[in-house]
């Protein structure tokens, strides 16, 4: 089942009556996320499974991430656990398109959407692999792998080269400590 979504304008309007969970890596959250949202990546969300159920027996979740996509598929577990969830439309990027305002951290500094770095990653693999492919020809192999890993990402819908990005450092925010401000997202949660 498709999950419930709401237009920028309908989650402005409706804001207060939501709590705001952004599904986004760290970094990508720390540099622009919707008022009052909290984080919890989609890579953590089995973590929190429990403490969002406590928290939508409260307040009504709107998930978002950059795009949508992450957040629909943080929706679907959600459903899938029992737990309602509505989605933003066009996520981040298209709350920022209509005009509303972003909060950031004090100390965010400029991490690119994960779809951008995907893209980047993927594109100079493949042209690595084609570029050293010319001198040592059994490297054109690495291009085939990228190309099959992006078919295989389109197809079910899911991204390994971003779960593996989402893990750098530069996509986590500028704590010292990820685990503790994990730690105080859940707690959040609870209350």
């Amino acid at each position: 089942m498709a999950p419930t979504t709401l237009t920028p304008a309908e989650a402005h309007a409706e804001l207060a009556s939501h709590l705001v969970i952004d599904v986004r890596a760290p970094g990508e959250y720390a540099a622009g996320h919707l008022p009052g949202a909290l984080n919890v990546p989609l890579d953590r969300l089995a973590d929190a499974l429990t403490d969002l159920r406590t928290a939508a027996a409260r307040q009504r979740l709107l998930l978002t991430c950059a795009s949508g996509v992450r957040a629909g598929k943080a929706c679907e577990t959600l459903q899938l656990a029992g737990t309602d969830a509505t989605l933003l439309e066009g996520g981040t990027n298209a709350w920022t398109e209509a005009g509303y305002p972003l909060e950031r951290a004090d100390d965010a500094r400029a991490v690119w959407a994960m779809e951008r770095q995907v893209r980047l990653a993927a594109g100079g693999l493949v042209l690595t692999g084609l570029l050293a492919g010319r001198r040592f020809p059994k490297l054109r192999l690495l291009s085939g792998a990228i190309a099959s890993g992006l078919i295989y990402s389109a197809v079910s819908d899911t991204c390994g080269m971003a779960a593996v990005l989402a893990k750098l450092p530069h996509n986590r925010a500028g704590s010292e400590d990820p685990q503790s401000d994990f730690r105080a997202t859940l707690a959040a949660l609870r209350g």
